[in-house]
Protein backbone atom coordinates (compact mmCIF):
# COMPACT_ATOMS: atom_id res chain seq x y z
CA UNK A 1 0.00 0.00 0.00
CA UNK A 2 1.16 3.62 -1.08
CA UNK A 3 2.06 6.03 1.42
CA UNK A 4 -1.18 8.10 0.55
CA UNK A 5 -3.13 4.72 0.83
CA UNK A 6 -1.88 4.07 4.41
CA UNK A 7 -2.93 7.77 5.24
CA UNK A 8 -6.09 7.35 3.88
CA UNK A 9 -6.68 4.25 5.65
CA UNK A 10 -5.38 6.02 9.25
CA UNK A 11 -7.50 8.53 8.77
CA UNK A 12 -10.74 6.70 8.26
CA UNK A 13 -9.90 4.35 11.50
CA UNK A 14 -9.35 7.60 13.59
CA UNK A 15 -12.68 8.86 12.08
CA UNK A 16 -15.01 5.86 13.28
CA UNK A 17 -12.84 5.89 16.32
CA UNK A 18 -14.62 9.43 17.00
CA UNK A 19 -17.10 8.69 15.33
CA UNK A 20 -18.04 5.77 18.28
CA UNK A 21 -16.73 7.84 20.73
CA UNK A 22 -19.81 10.67 19.77
CA UNK A 23 -22.31 8.24 19.57
CA UNK A 24 -21.21 6.83 23.08
CA UNK A 25 -21.28 10.14 24.86
CA UNK A 26 -24.57 10.64 23.14
CA UNK A 27 -26.45 7.79 24.88
CA UNK A 28 -28.94 8.84 26.96
CA UNK A 29 -28.67 8.59 31.01
CA UNK A 30 -31.49 8.07 33.38
CA UNK A 31 -30.19 9.61 36.59
CA UNK A 32 -31.74 8.79 40.14
CA UNK A 33 -33.07 11.87 42.54
CA UNK A 34 -33.75 11.28 45.90
CA UNK A 35 -35.19 13.60 48.32
CA UNK A 36 -36.71 13.14 52.23
CA UNK A 37 -39.10 16.45 50.72
CA UNK A 38 -42.16 15.91 49.15
CA UNK A 39 -42.54 16.65 45.74
CA UNK A 40 -44.25 20.46 46.50
CA UNK A 41 -42.34 21.41 49.27
CA UNK A 42 -40.31 24.73 48.44
CA UNK A 43 -36.96 23.65 48.80
CA UNK A 44 -37.98 21.02 45.66
CA UNK A 45 -37.97 24.29 43.48
CA UNK A 46 -34.47 24.08 43.19
CA UNK A 47 -34.25 20.33 41.98
CA UNK A 48 -36.45 20.73 39.76
CA UNK A 49 -35.38 23.75 37.89
CA UNK A 50 -32.25 21.77 37.90
CA UNK A 51 -33.64 18.53 36.22
CA UNK A 52 -35.54 20.77 34.22
CA UNK A 53 -32.69 22.67 32.77
CA UNK A 54 -30.15 19.85 32.59
CA UNK A 55 -32.73 17.85 30.45
CA UNK A 56 -33.19 20.61 28.33
CA UNK A 57 -29.54 21.64 27.73
CA UNK A 58 -28.47 17.99 27.05
CA UNK A 59 -31.66 17.71 24.82
CA UNK A 60 -32.96 15.20 26.18
CA UNK A 61 -29.57 12.97 26.74
CA UNK A 62 -29.47 13.43 30.52
CA UNK A 63 -33.19 12.89 32.93
CA UNK A 64 -34.23 12.15 36.00
CA UNK A 65 -35.77 9.61 38.17
CA UNK A 66 -37.06 11.21 40.99
CA UNK A 67 -37.93 10.11 44.57
CA UNK A 68 -39.76 12.03 46.93
CA UNK A 69 -40.55 11.78 50.54
CA UNK A 70 -38.04 9.44 51.50
CA UNK A 71 -39.32 6.65 49.51
CA UNK A 72 -35.20 5.41 47.61
CA UNK A 73 -33.86 7.06 51.05
CA UNK A 74 -34.25 8.42 54.09
CA UNK A 75 -33.17 11.41 55.89
CA UNK A 76 -30.66 10.02 58.01
CA UNK A 77 -29.51 7.77 55.09
CA UNK A 78 -28.86 10.22 52.77
CA UNK A 79 -24.85 11.21 52.63
CA UNK A 80 -24.33 7.86 53.12
CA UNK A 81 -26.43 6.09 50.13
CA UNK A 82 -25.46 9.12 47.81
CA UNK A 83 -21.99 7.73 48.66
CA UNK A 84 -22.65 4.24 48.00
CA UNK A 85 -24.55 4.63 44.91
CA UNK A 86 -28.22 4.39 45.94
CA UNK A 87 -28.96 7.01 44.50
CA UNK A 88 -26.98 9.69 41.53
CA UNK A 89 -28.08 12.66 42.76
CA UNK A 90 -29.84 13.89 46.00
CA UNK A 91 -30.61 16.22 48.73
CA UNK A 92 -29.13 15.99 52.06
CA UNK A 93 -27.85 17.82 55.19
CA UNK A 94 -24.79 16.47 55.88
CA UNK A 95 -23.77 18.40 58.67
CA UNK A 96 -26.74 17.83 60.85
CA UNK A 97 -26.81 13.63 60.22
CA UNK A 98 -23.09 13.24 59.07
CA UNK A 99 -21.25 15.68 61.29
CA UNK A 100 -18.61 12.95 61.69
CA UNK A 101 -18.58 12.64 58.27
CA UNK A 102 -19.14 16.52 56.94
CA UNK A 103 -17.48 18.61 59.66
CA UNK A 104 -16.50 21.35 58.02
CA UNK A 105 -19.81 21.79 56.32
CA UNK A 106 -20.80 22.37 59.86
CA UNK A 107 -19.13 25.74 59.81
CA UNK A 108 -22.51 27.12 59.28
CA UNK A 109 -23.73 27.50 62.82
CA UNK A 110 -26.48 29.95 64.52
CA UNK A 111 -25.95 33.05 65.80
CA UNK A 112 -23.87 34.02 62.58
CA UNK A 113 -26.53 35.20 60.48
CA UNK A 114 -30.01 35.35 60.12
CA UNK A 115 -29.73 36.01 56.09
CA UNK A 116 -29.91 32.93 54.03
CA UNK A 117 -29.16 34.18 51.05
CA UNK A 118 -25.96 35.69 52.43
CA UNK A 119 -25.10 32.36 54.00
CA UNK A 120 -25.85 30.79 50.65
CA UNK A 121 -23.39 32.86 48.62
CA UNK A 122 -20.85 32.87 51.76
CA UNK A 123 -20.80 28.78 51.58
CA UNK A 124 -20.54 28.62 48.06
CA UNK A 125 -17.37 31.20 48.39
CA UNK A 126 -15.83 29.65 50.93
CA UNK A 127 -16.17 25.84 49.24
CA UNK A 128 -14.51 27.36 45.97
CA UNK A 129 -11.37 28.79 47.57
CA UNK A 130 -11.16 26.29 50.64
CA UNK A 131 -9.82 22.82 48.95
CA UNK A 132 -10.40 20.92 52.90
CA UNK A 133 -13.94 21.64 52.54
CA UNK A 134 -14.13 20.63 48.85
CA UNK A 135 -12.08 17.18 50.38
CA UNK A 136 -14.40 16.64 52.52
CA UNK A 137 -17.13 15.75 49.64
CA UNK A 138 -14.57 13.80 47.68
CA UNK A 139 -13.53 11.90 50.75
CA UNK A 140 -17.51 11.05 50.74
CA UNK A 141 -17.27 10.31 47.10
CA UNK A 142 -19.41 13.23 46.02
CA UNK A 143 -19.55 16.57 44.05
CA UNK A 144 -21.49 19.66 45.31
CA UNK A 145 -23.68 20.98 42.87
CA UNK A 146 -25.02 23.19 44.83
CA UNK A 147 -25.76 24.38 48.92
CA UNK A 148 -29.08 26.55 50.24
CA UNK A 149 -28.98 28.14 53.59
CA UNK A 150 -31.84 27.12 55.87
CA UNK A 151 -34.03 29.69 56.57
CA UNK A 152 -33.44 31.23 60.25
CA UNK A 153 -34.42 28.70 63.03
CA UNK A 154 -37.42 29.38 65.00
CA UNK A 155 -38.62 28.17 68.40
CA UNK A 156 -41.95 26.65 69.37
CA UNK A 157 -42.94 25.47 72.42
CA UNK A 158 -46.09 25.16 74.62
CA UNK A 159 -45.39 28.23 77.08
CA UNK A 160 -43.75 31.22 76.19
CA UNK A 161 -40.25 31.43 76.32
CA UNK A 162 -39.11 35.47 77.01
CA UNK A 163 -36.04 34.48 78.59
CA UNK A 164 -32.88 31.85 79.53
CA UNK A 165 -34.85 30.94 82.63
CA UNK A 166 -38.05 30.01 81.22
CA UNK A 167 -36.32 27.94 79.04
CA UNK A 168 -34.18 26.18 81.63
CA UNK A 169 -35.43 22.21 82.14
CA UNK A 170 -37.63 22.54 78.87
CA UNK A 171 -37.23 19.00 76.36
CA UNK A 172 -36.67 20.34 73.43
CA UNK A 173 -36.30 18.47 69.98
CA UNK A 174 -33.54 19.85 68.37
CA UNK A 175 -29.88 19.22 66.25
CA UNK A 176 -26.31 19.95 66.26
CA UNK A 177 -25.57 23.73 66.88
CA UNK A 178 -29.63 24.56 67.81
CA UNK A 179 -28.88 21.78 70.40
CA UNK A 180 -25.80 22.88 71.83
CA UNK A 181 -27.37 26.34 71.79
CA UNK A 182 -30.63 25.31 74.06
CA UNK A 183 -28.35 23.01 76.23
CA UNK A 184 -25.84 26.17 77.12
CA UNK A 185 -28.80 27.83 77.75
CA UNK A 186 -30.42 25.91 80.22
CA UNK A 187 -32.85 23.87 78.33
CA UNK A 188 -32.84 19.60 77.28
CA UNK A 189 -32.51 18.87 73.87
CA UNK A 190 -33.83 15.71 72.80
CA UNK A 191 -32.82 14.06 69.39
CA UNK A 192 -35.80 12.82 67.77
CA UNK A 193 -37.34 12.86 64.50
CA UNK A 194 -39.58 15.97 63.89
CA UNK A 195 -42.83 14.59 63.28
CA UNK A 196 -42.26 12.06 66.47
CA UNK A 197 -41.34 15.42 68.76
CA UNK A 198 -44.84 17.30 67.51
CA UNK A 199 -46.39 14.33 68.40
CA UNK A 200 -44.67 14.33 71.35
CA UNK A 201 -45.43 17.95 72.45
CA UNK A 202 -49.43 17.72 72.09
CA UNK A 203 -48.92 14.44 74.41
CA UNK A 204 -47.30 16.86 77.12
CA UNK A 205 -44.12 14.60 76.70
CA UNK A 206 -41.74 18.10 75.62
CA UNK A 207 -42.32 21.68 75.99
CA UNK A 208 -41.30 22.49 71.83
CA UNK A 209 -39.49 22.08 69.01
CA UNK A 210 -36.79 24.12 66.66
CA UNK A 211 -34.15 23.27 64.21
CA UNK A 212 -36.78 23.86 61.44
CA UNK A 213 -37.02 27.42 59.75
CA UNK A 214 -39.93 30.14 59.90
CA UNK A 215 -41.34 30.01 56.85
CA UNK A 216 -41.20 25.92 57.09
CA UNK A 217 -42.98 25.82 60.15
CA UNK A 218 -45.31 28.38 59.78
CA UNK A 219 -46.41 26.52 56.41
CA UNK A 220 -46.79 23.12 57.92
CA UNK A 221 -48.71 24.54 61.07
CA UNK A 222 -46.38 23.41 63.68
CA UNK A 223 -48.32 26.52 66.26
CA UNK A 224 -51.44 23.76 65.64
CA UNK A 225 -48.54 21.19 68.33
CA UNK A 226 -46.85 24.34 69.73
CA UNK A 227 -48.54 27.55 69.74
CA UNK A 228 -45.95 29.71 71.26
CA UNK A 229 -43.58 30.97 68.68
CA UNK A 230 -40.10 32.75 69.34
CA UNK A 231 -36.95 33.68 66.85
CA UNK A 232 -34.32 31.76 69.87
CA UNK A 233 -32.04 34.51 70.86
CA UNK A 234 -31.75 35.24 67.16
CA UNK A 235 -30.05 31.75 66.52
CA UNK A 236 -30.63 32.59 62.52
CA UNK A 237 -29.28 30.35 59.98
CA UNK A 238 -28.43 26.85 61.52
CA UNK A 239 -27.33 24.70 58.52
CA UNK A 240 -26.95 24.08 54.75
CA UNK A 241 -28.72 22.07 52.52
CA UNK A 242 -26.97 20.39 49.97
CA UNK A 243 -27.68 18.69 46.78
CA UNK A 244 -24.58 16.55 45.33
CA UNK A 245 -24.09 13.87 42.96
CA UNK A 246 -22.05 10.66 43.35
CA UNK A 247 -18.78 11.20 42.75
CA UNK A 248 -18.40 7.59 40.02
CA UNK A 249 -21.34 9.09 38.43
CA UNK A 250 -20.20 12.45 37.95
CA UNK A 251 -16.98 10.94 36.07
CA UNK A 252 -18.95 9.28 33.87
CA UNK A 253 -20.52 11.61 32.56
CA UNK A 254 -18.76 13.42 28.92
CA UNK A 255 -17.48 16.70 29.60
CA UNK A 256 -20.41 18.77 27.78
CA UNK A 257 -22.97 17.51 30.29
CA UNK A 258 -20.41 18.17 33.01
CA UNK A 259 -20.05 21.55 31.88
CA UNK A 260 -24.00 22.06 31.90
CA UNK A 261 -24.68 20.42 35.01
CA UNK A 262 -22.06 23.03 36.91
CA UNK A 263 -23.71 25.91 34.96
CA UNK A 264 -27.19 25.16 36.03
CA UNK A 265 -26.02 24.35 39.35
CA UNK A 266 -24.82 28.00 39.81
CA UNK A 267 -27.99 29.47 38.28
CA UNK A 268 -30.03 27.82 41.33
CA UNK A 269 -29.48 29.86 44.30
CA UNK A 270 -30.83 33.11 42.03
CA UNK A 271 -33.68 31.66 41.04
CA UNK A 272 -34.21 30.05 44.26
CA UNK A 273 -34.18 33.31 46.17
CA UNK A 274 -36.17 34.83 43.35
CA UNK A 275 -39.29 33.28 44.64
CA UNK A 276 -38.19 33.33 48.45
CA UNK A 277 -39.52 36.33 48.71
CA UNK A 278 -42.83 35.16 47.99
CA UNK A 279 -42.63 32.45 49.94
CA UNK A 280 -41.48 33.81 53.37
CA UNK A 281 -44.79 36.97 52.45
CA UNK A 282 -47.09 33.95 52.24
CA UNK A 283 -45.83 32.35 55.31
CA UNK A 284 -46.07 35.98 57.31
CA UNK A 285 -49.87 36.44 55.84
CA UNK A 286 -50.49 33.03 57.06
CA UNK A 287 -48.97 33.32 60.44
CA UNK A 288 -50.90 36.76 61.03
CA UNK A 289 -54.23 34.75 60.37
CA UNK A 290 -53.52 32.25 62.56
CA UNK A 291 -55.66 32.10 65.62
CA UNK A 292 -53.39 29.40 67.51
CA UNK A 293 -50.23 30.83 66.87
CA UNK A 294 -48.87 33.49 69.82
CA UNK A 295 -45.57 35.40 68.63
CA UNK A 296 -43.37 35.93 71.57
CA UNK A 297 -40.90 38.75 70.73
CA UNK A 298 -37.68 39.06 73.03
CA UNK A 299 -36.08 42.04 73.78
CA UNK A 300 -32.66 43.16 72.25
CA UNK A 301 -30.64 42.93 75.59
CA UNK A 302 -32.62 39.24 76.32
CA UNK A 303 -30.93 38.28 72.50
CA UNK A 304 -27.62 39.34 73.63
CA UNK A 305 -27.79 37.38 76.93
CA UNK A 306 -28.41 34.32 74.70
CA UNK A 307 -25.98 35.03 72.61
CA UNK A 308 -22.84 35.75 74.42
CA UNK A 309 -23.76 32.49 76.40
CA UNK A 310 -24.55 30.25 72.95
CA UNK A 311 -22.59 30.91 70.69
CA UNK A 312 -19.09 30.56 72.30
CA UNK A 313 -20.56 26.70 73.20
CA UNK A 314 -22.09 25.99 69.64
CA UNK A 315 -18.56 27.25 68.19
CA UNK A 316 -16.36 25.05 70.67
CA UNK A 317 -18.26 21.71 70.00
CA UNK A 318 -18.03 22.24 66.58
CA UNK A 319 -13.98 23.00 66.54
CA UNK A 320 -13.28 19.79 68.43
CA UNK A 321 -14.94 17.81 65.75
CA UNK A 322 -13.48 19.82 62.85
CA UNK A 323 -9.54 20.11 64.13
CA UNK A 324 -8.97 16.90 62.48
CA UNK A 325 -9.86 18.41 59.05
CA UNK A 326 -8.77 22.01 59.64
CA UNK A 327 -5.85 22.83 61.89
CA UNK A 328 -7.36 25.97 63.28
CA UNK A 329 -11.03 25.93 62.73
CA UNK A 330 -11.21 29.12 64.32
CA UNK A 331 -9.62 30.41 61.14
CA UNK A 332 -12.93 29.05 59.09
CA UNK A 333 -15.13 30.27 61.30
CA UNK A 334 -13.35 34.13 60.87
CA UNK A 335 -13.23 33.45 57.23
CA UNK A 336 -16.91 32.20 56.37
CA UNK A 337 -18.37 34.93 58.90
CA UNK A 338 -16.34 37.74 56.49
CA UNK A 339 -17.65 35.85 53.66
CA UNK A 340 -21.17 36.35 55.17
CA UNK A 341 -21.14 40.00 56.14
CA UNK A 342 -19.65 40.70 52.71
CA UNK A 343 -23.09 39.42 51.24
CA UNK A 344 -25.42 40.61 53.70
CA UNK A 345 -24.47 44.24 52.44
CA UNK A 346 -25.26 43.09 49.12
CA UNK A 347 -28.47 41.41 49.64
CA UNK A 348 -30.41 43.07 52.29
CA UNK A 349 -33.40 40.67 54.58
CA UNK A 350 -35.84 40.81 57.05
CA UNK A 351 -36.70 37.48 58.52
CA UNK A 352 -39.96 35.94 58.92
CA UNK A 353 -40.62 37.03 62.52
CA UNK A 354 -39.50 40.49 62.08
CA UNK A 355 -41.95 40.87 59.07
CA UNK A 356 -44.33 39.32 61.19
CA UNK A 357 -43.93 42.12 63.59
CA UNK A 358 -44.61 44.98 61.05
CA UNK A 359 -47.86 45.42 60.97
Amino acid sequence: MNTFGRFFKGALIAACALTALGAAAQQPRKLTYATFYGSSEFYEMSAKYFMDEVTKRTQGKVTFQPYYGGTLLKTAEMSTGLAKGAADVGAAVPAAFNPREFPLTGVVMPFISENPIAVTYAFKELMDTTPELQQEYQRNNQKLLWALASGENSLWTNKPIRTAADLKGSRIRAIIGVADGIKALGGTPISIPWVEALELVQRGGAEGVSGTPFNQAVITKVYDMAPYASNAGRMGVYTPVTWSINLDTWKSLDAATQKVMEEVAAEVPGKYFAAYEGEMNKAVEQARAATKMTYVPMDEAEVKRWQDVARPEVQKKWADMARRYYKEPQQLVDKFTALTRKYEAQHPYVTGFDRLSKK
